[in-house]
């Protein structure tokens, strides 16, 4: 019954022996990881933006309708300035001058205001920055 139970020990130290020494020869020397890190691509990886092209028509009255749209919006300046001249011009002399006055009011108002805005702005700014 000795002999029985020795024999069982003797052929399981050879398998794991031998088990082990096969693990050990499929091992291999990986470089450390430096070397691997040094290998890679440094700098971020751009990522290709897909252009979808649409038919030439399209693209073409997409072009016209943001040219109308300019056009649209250059005569409307156009009309305004002219309104206000044309309500300044047919007003009598005294009235006029007190007009431009107004406006040179109005613009210094506007002027301070804004001023005083962006100062706030900056004060404040500067509290909450680190």
């Amino acid at each position: 019954m000795n002999s029985r139970t020795f024999r069982r020990l003797l052929v399981f130290l050879i398998a794991f022996s031998s088990g082990v020494s096969v693990c050990e020869a499929q091992s291999f020397d990986r470089p450390p990881p430096q070397k691997l890190q040094n290998n890679r691509i440094k700098g971020p990886r751009r990522s290709k933006t897909i252009k979808v092209r649409e038919p030439r028509a399209a693209e073409k009255a997409k072009k016209q309708a943001e040219a109308n749209e300019r056009k649209k919006r250059k005569d409307y300046q156009k009309y305004v300035m002219d309104n206000k001249k044309r309500s300044i011009e047919i007003q009598t002399p005294v009235v006029r001058e007190r007009m431009k006055q107004n406006f040179k009011d109005a613009d210094a108002n506007y002027k301070a205001k804004k001023k005083n805005i962006t100062s706030r702005s900056r004060k404040s700014a500067k509290k909450y920055k680190k």
